[in-house]
């Protein structure tokens, strides 16, 4: 090997940065090997923070207040009659990024008219939410005011079947009194907008309910 082959190894082996940093083999000393000021200064900060005021709440007999913008479990809303809003339209499951919600839309069918608000609805309507990262975006894009976030916590489970949530878990009760009240989460525009009965999107099917 020449002369000129060993320069450029070595300055091929030189230090890539120069914030590197030189270790040094510094031998403890005796009350460093002894541990017993390290357990002192340890024991110390203990101390301090045992008579600090507790961070700590005992959950769930205390909750901590959520934010108003606090985002957790869907729901899927019903009109003033009862019927499921949702058209199975497809555009929450476009607008998800994270690809976190699917559905099987089907027909209307006579007779349902009290059940579905429109002549299509979602027939299987599945949001996995392992996946879902509660951005919002599916109530946003949402033509129809059928699907929200609330201020629910989704519970935890023991196996990654149980956090695919159907309409069994989505859908809102029947019972006007167990209504969710998503009032929180809609804007000043919105609520201005459904004070008009004459527009076609606040209008709810009577027809059949008449009849």
């Amino acid at each position: 090997m020449d002369i000129w082959q060993d320069s450029l190894i070595k300055r091929e082996m030189q230090a890539l940065t120069t914030r590197s940093k030189i270790a040094v083999n510094k031998k403890m000393t005796f009350m460093e090997r002894i541990y017993i000021p390290a357990i002192l200064g340890g024991m110390a900060i203990t101390l301090r923070h045992f008579f600090k005021k507790k961070v700590t709440i005992q959950y769930p007999e205390q909750q901590r207040e959520f934010a108003p913008i606090y985002r957790g479990h869907h729901v899927l809303k019903r009109d003033e009659n009862g019927a499921e809003r949702c058209t199975a339209c497809g555009l929450c499951a476009v607008a998800c990024p994270a690809e976190a919600i699917t559905m099987v839309a089907a027909e209307r069918k006579k007779g349902e008219e009290a059940l579905y608000r429109e002549e299509k609805y979602a027939e299987i309507y599945e949001i996995n939410m392992l996946r879902c990262i509660f951005c919002g975006l599916c109530e946003e894009a949402c033509p129809k005011e059928a699907i929200f976030l609330t201020d629910e916590m989704v519970l935890t489970d023991y196996a990654r079947a149980g956090f695919v949530h159907g309409k069994d878990k989505l859908v809102e009760p029947m019972d006007k009194d167990k209504r969710i009240d998503v009032s929180k989460r809609q804007t000043k525009e919105v609520a201005e907008f459904k004070k008009h009965p004459e527009y076609a999107h606040n209008q709810v099917y009577t027809k059949s309910l008449k009849a």
